[in-house]
């Protein structure tokens, strides 16, 4: 009797030391307490656009490093990025939620009347810029950028431009300065909203829009091809790996940029929010992360904390600004 129950005991303990050992051994950066091994990264709008690239390249180069462990990237899309906005904002206090965001995100709560702004929520870090670009399909009679200004100017309602943004977002504002620039009236401006770089590109393949405004790097893989066509792009230098002058190389006073960066929900705790800050910050130390920003086309503008905040708070101003001397708000 005495012998089976020390027998019990220890099979028990045995199981029990087994456990702890595994515990204490299978511990790595994925796996530790800090919450960082459960996150999910949202996206706001279509598989294939912006938002999603960076989403993804980033969410891949921390899993990649062991910056974090396995995390959960997901599309929700409508209006523009407000009903992920929206969402985010539901997830008051989450702390294993973050959401890739920028100019669109920032123009579409204006443009839908949204009463969510993304300075409501838990600024982590701005990661890049990027220029707008002038797109075609490969067989559109326009060679040029002087081309498209010239057809432009003389009917405005003739030419189509879409872009992949609500009214507001960079898609927007670019040929809206644009068309400012080159003596265009922007309220003659005929634009199509898309939601997303996804969507743009199928309106553009299919004909169902004259050009396109996007960044380069979203479209990448159908200018490489010679589907498509970039005229000009929007940044002070050419963008390295896309054959296309700079605006003002053809005499153009533009310069425009883009920018994307990340969220959290409001309302998490300083904790949560330093290793969400920390995490961006490892992941933008990378060699990957470089590479990335050269693949794609984009300029490095990595901010965080105070400097952030303050930089979507102005974004919000600018936004509201322009779209009110569109007549839009």
């Amino acid at each position: 009797m005495v012998r089976r129950r020390t027998k019990r005991f220890a099979v028990i303990a045995a199981a029990l030391i087994a456990t702890l050992l595994l515990a204490g051994c299978g511990v790595t950066r994925g796996d530790d307490p800090s919450g960082l091994h459960r996150l999910r990264m949202m996206v706001p709008n279509s598989p294939g656009g912006g938002y999603d690239l960076t989403a993804r390249t980033a969410v891949k180069i921390m899993e990649d490093q062991d910056i974090t462990g396995r995390v959960e990237v997901f599309n929700v899309l409508g209006a523009g990025g407000t009903v992920a906005m929206a969402r985010l904002m539901n997830e008051r206090g989450n702390d294993d939620l973050m959401m890739t965001m920028g100019l669109g995100v920032v123009g579409a709560t204006y443009t839908n009347g949204s009463k969510v702004k993304a300075s409501d929520a838990t600024a982590l870090a701005r990661l890049i810029e990027d220029p707008g670009a002038i797109i075609v399909p490969a067989d559109s009679p326009f060679t040029t950028i002087a081309d498209f200004v010239a057809a432009w100017k003389d009917d405005p309602s003739k030419i189509t431009i879409g872009g992949g943004s609500s009214p507001g977002g960079p898609d927007h504002l670019f040929p809206m300065e644009l068309a400012k620039a080159v003596g265009v009236e922007p309220k003659r401006v005929n634009f199509v909203t898309y939601d997303g770089g996804g969507d743009l590109l199928t309106a553009l393949l299919g004909k169902k829009i004259t050009v396109g405004t996007s960044s380069p790097g979203e479209l990448i893989d159908q200018i490489e091809a010679g589907q498509l066509r970039v005229l000009a792009v929007s940044s002070e230098k050419r963008v390295e790996g896309v054959d296309a002058p700079t605006l003002t190389e053809s005499g153009i006073g533009l310069t425009f940029a883009n920018w994307r960066g990340v969220l959290a929900p409001p309302g998490i705790s300083d904790t949560a929010k330093q290793q969400m800050v920390k995490a961006l910050e490892e992941m933008h130390g990378t060699q990957q992360w470089k590479d990335a920003l050269v693949k794609n086309g984009w300029t490095d503008a990595f901010l965080t904390g105070a400097d952030f905040e303050k930089f979507i708070t102005d974004q919000d101003h600018r936004v509201s600004s322009t779209l009110t001397e569109l007549g839009l708000l």
